[in-house]
Parts: structure tokens; sequence; C-alpha cells
């Protein structure tokens, strides 16, 4: 079976030498990998996998100029990370160590240009001969690497159920079912893993009887050592916790590990040459074969849906221009003393809802060529008592890299995100509804006027799923309500109705309960 062939650059190197595993500890750093890409070798890219120059914006840093980084070169070895994550990682280590904060230069940054964003609302409808055809060209992928702890669950968030008895994962299986169907074509879904979320998640779509031939369900998130805030060697944490010792290198992982683990060459050779990537909890963000369609015709390669800003959405990043190139502004990434702007939602009118669409080949033409740059961020976090940081990169990120890229503005309807319990009450309740081709979308009968309703729920109470669910048993109905804000330990009982603003506040201690068949609108009810 052929190696990938060493690749001679003008660059320092970061690796240890590789042994049988692809790793060593002894003797010079140097370039060369052992069997990366040894499943799909291709001239085209032989380059990239062979530790290439793929890069970063920090591509003139050198990790070995620090000592401490042999520590995570190491610590990578001993897990099995491919050489190459080690390469990346330490550009951006060494970028961290150099000073670079992740903050962008807030002087160079402006809001994307109209000409810069199509409206979704003018893309051709297509006939069922053009849906087929852009479904045999087409690949679905998923962001699963969460789990959900935000709800106090230790599993996949994916695995949560959300209508009907159906999970995430179940209803996304849903959702391909149909195309396949509609479209007498196995269009694939790729699920990007962690390792905390595989097995779980493998085992739901097993569960609910999805499968498909010729391709895996999954590729894994690689996975990085958290840097200790004060030693900026890798941390160390008590035994019993190695695992939270490493984290995720945020979703701009995904053209890594499908390149590593050789489905971008995969795809190529069975025909596909669109990818939609987005999160598995936005079960709005659906196949629409408009858009690929508009993508082949307009000739672009990379396009990013966004969607119009509320009073709700400061925090969103904004798809932007720095440096008159396309990029994406995530919140870490502005200045304190820019963030008013950032929040401004008449200077930033969208933000990015991360579903991307790119040509396949354009992406893995741009990693070949080296023109495939992430701007890193840098997060700070604290792990059992201990400072840490995490270097990412976000996904969206690489609209920079593209000439022919834009953005997509998308209603409300493709953007239905659930981050926490408060979310899932929403999607649970009335005001969404599923339509044919399995999409949760705002429920028709709803005043559209009225937005998605506005959730605050005590998170002392029903932040964890098992509190929540305890608390709702069945989910009020929302189809009339704009906001809802519950202070205090309340539970609901059946066929609630909730209109308009409704606060319910608990004086005291103790549980109270709204009992079975009460309608509110437009209060503030005190208990």
């Amino acid at each position: 079976m052929p190696t990938t062939p060493h690749v001679k650059t003008s660059e320092p190197t970061i690796l240890a030498r590789p042994t049988r595993n692809g790793w060593g500890r002894d003797g010079p750093i140097e370039r060369q990998i052992e069997g990366l890409g040894e499943k799909h070798p291709s001239p085209r890219n032989a380059s990239w996998l062979a530790v290439g120059r793929w890069p970063t914006m920090v591509s003139n840093m050198n990790a070995h100029d620090y000592p401490e980084f042999q520590a995570f070169v190491d610590k990578l070895g001993e897990a099995e990370m491919p050489p190459k994550l080690a390469q990346e990682f330490g550009r951006r280590y060494a970028a961290y160590r150099a000073g670079d904060s992740g903050k962008v230069n807030w002087d160079e940054v402006r809001p994307a240009a109209e000409e810069d964003i199509v409206d979704a609302t003018e893309l051709s409808e297509l006939d069922e001969a053009q849906v087929r055809k852009v479904a045999r060209e087409l690949v679905c992928i998923k962001l699963n690497g969460g789990l959900g702890t935000t709800m106090k669950l230790a599993r996949a968030k994916s695995l949560i159920a959300v209508r009907e008895g159906r999970s995430f994962l179940g209803l996304i299986a849903d959702q391909i079912s149909a195309l396949r169907q509609r479209c007498a074509v196995e269009v694939p879904l790729l699920l990007m893993n962690s390792y905390r979320t595989r097995a779980d998640s493998l085992a739901e779509l097993e569960a609910v009887g999805f499968a498909q031939r010729g391709l895996p369900l999954d590729f894994l998130q690689h996975k990085v050592p958290r840097i200790d805030a004060e030693t900026k060697l890798p941390v160390t944490l008590p035994p019993g916790n190695e695992a939270e010792e490493w984290t995720p290198p945020g979703h701009g992982d995904v053209y890594l590990a499908l390149a590593l683990g050789g489905l971008l060459e995969t795809l190529l050779e069975r025909g596909v040459r669109w990818a939609f990537v987005s999160n598995v909890d936005n079960l709005g963000a659906t196949i629409d074969p408009r858009i690929p369609a508009h993508l082949a015709v307009a000739g672009l390669d990379f396009a990013m849906e966004v969607t119009p800003k509320t009073p709700a959405d400061i925090k969103g990043g904004p798809l932007a221009r720095c440096r008159d190139r396309l990029t994406l502004i995530e919140g870490s990434q502005v200045p304190e003393h820019a963030l008013a702007e950032f929040e401004d939602i008449g200077r930033f009118k969208e933000f990015n809802t991360n579903s991307l669409w790119w040509n396949v080949e354009a992406v893995r033409d741009a990693i070949g060529a080296d023109r495939l740059e992430m701007p890193m961020i840098v997060n700070a976090k604290t792990v059992l008592g201990k400072d840490v940081v995490q270097l990412e990169t976000a996904m969206g990120a690489a609209i920079g890299s593209f000439e022919r890229a834009g953005g997509l503005r998308v209603s409300r309807r493709r953007f239905a995100p659930v981050k926490a319990t408060s979310d899932l009450l929403g999607v649970r309740s009335d005001a969404y509804t599923l339509d044919e081709a399995g999409g949760l979308r705002p429920n028709p009968a709803r005043d559209e006027a009225l937005g998605p309703p506005l959730i605050e729920l005590d998170e002392r109470f029903y932040r964890g799923i098992a509190d929540f669910e305890a608390r709702f048993p069945t989910p009020p109905s929302l189809l009339a309500c704009r906001s809802l804000r519950i202070i205090g330990d309340v539970t609901f009982g059946r066929g609630v109705v909730l209109s308009g603003d409704v606060e319910i506040r608990v004086g005291g201690e103790g549980r109270r309960t709204i009992e079975d068949g009460a309608c509110l609108t437009n209060t503030t009810l005190k208990l």
C-alpha cells in the first residue's frame, strides 16, 4: 500500500519522527508522515495529506520555538492523533504563545455588502428531475460532537426527545429518508461525532433503522489537549478526570477530519459535488435542493446561510468583510471596545446560522493549494478549578478562502436551534410543527409578527433535562405566546394555554402548580 510522499517545504517543522504509529519521542524533529491517506491516495491530495503547508493566520510562527510544545506532541502521539493535527495545533499554539489573543483588528472590519448576500426568496424553483439530479450529487453532514452538558446530560444532546418521542437524530434520519424516497437516491448522511458521542449516536441511528451502503455513518472530530493557562503545558487533572484534559478544536476541524479520514476523496469518487453542513440541534436546517442548484449556476463554491438579527440575537456572529475578504466574526474575536458596534443590529443586520453549503472539489483543491485559512479563536475556561485555554476554529470562517463565495439570507423557518431547555420547550410546543419533509417549522397558524417565542426559565429549577421534564410533563400551548418568563419553581398541568406576554413569579419557597386547562394571557402571575 503506498504511503504519502515526503514533502519538502521551507517552513520549520514541529513533528517528532514517526514510528510504526506515525509518532516517536526520540530523534530530530522532521517532516514525514506514515500511513495518512493510504486508503485513497491521489496525486492531487498527496501534498496536503503529507504535512503540507495547510495555511493559518500564523504560518510564520513555529511551535518548536517553545520547548513546552513537545509535551503536546507526546500527548497527541500517545492518543494516536494524526501528526498533521499536531502541526496545525502547533501553529495555533505558537501564535497564542506569541501573544495572539484571537481578537480581530476592528478597524479592518465592516459589514458584508448587499451584493455579498443573496436572498433565498430569489432562488429558482426546480422540477422533480432537477431535484433528483441535485440529490445524486449531495451529502448531508451534521455536527454531532456536543454533549448535553448545558442541560445536565452526560450523553449526546442529539439523543434528547424533541417531537413525538423522536430524538434529534431520529428526526434527521426521517428527513434524509424522506428525501431518499422522493428522489429514489440514497443521499448520504455523515455525522461528525466526537469520541464522547459516537457510540450512543450510532446506536440511535441503528435503533431507528437508518443505514446506508458504501459509506460510514460518521467520522470523528479530532481532540487536542487543553492548555494550562499558567504553565502553558498540557493541563493535568486529578485521576479519573483524564477525559477533561482534552477538547475538540472547534467545528472548523470538519475539513481536516474529512480529509485525513479519506472521505473527501471517497465522496468525489461517488460523484458527490455538494456538501450541506449544519448543527444537529437545528432541525430547521433541512436540504433545500434549490440552494446547490443556485450555487452551480452562479459559479459559487461556498455559501453561508444567514438570517436577520432580532434583539435576542445580538451576540450572533455576522458575515463581514475584513481586509476586503469575506469572513465570519465571532463574538469571542471582538475587542472589548467594539462590542457595542458588533451587537448593533442596525449595523450588522444578519448572523451566521452555522449552516454551510460548499463544493466538495473546491474544498479539496483549496486544501491542496494551501488556501484554506481559519482565524484562531482563543477560548479561556475554568475546568475543575484550573484555568485553561482552548484553541479553536469556526468552520464558517473558511469562507474567506474562496473567491467565489457569499451569504444566503434565509428566514427563521430554517433556524430553530436548541441550546437550552428554554429552547426545547419552544420546539416541543405547538409554536412549531413538522412539515412533510420532516423539517421543524414555525406553525403556520402562528402570527408571524410574534416571531419565535422568547422563553426564560429559572435555571435553578429548569436547567437539567430531568428537572425540566418533571415540571413540564406536557408542554403548554405557546401558539399565541410572544414571551414566557418563569421565576421560581412551577409545575405545569395539562392543557395549559399561554398567550401574549406571560410572567410567572413564585414568592417564597416550595413548588407551585399551574392547574390543568389554565389560560394565561398578557399577565404577570404571582404565586
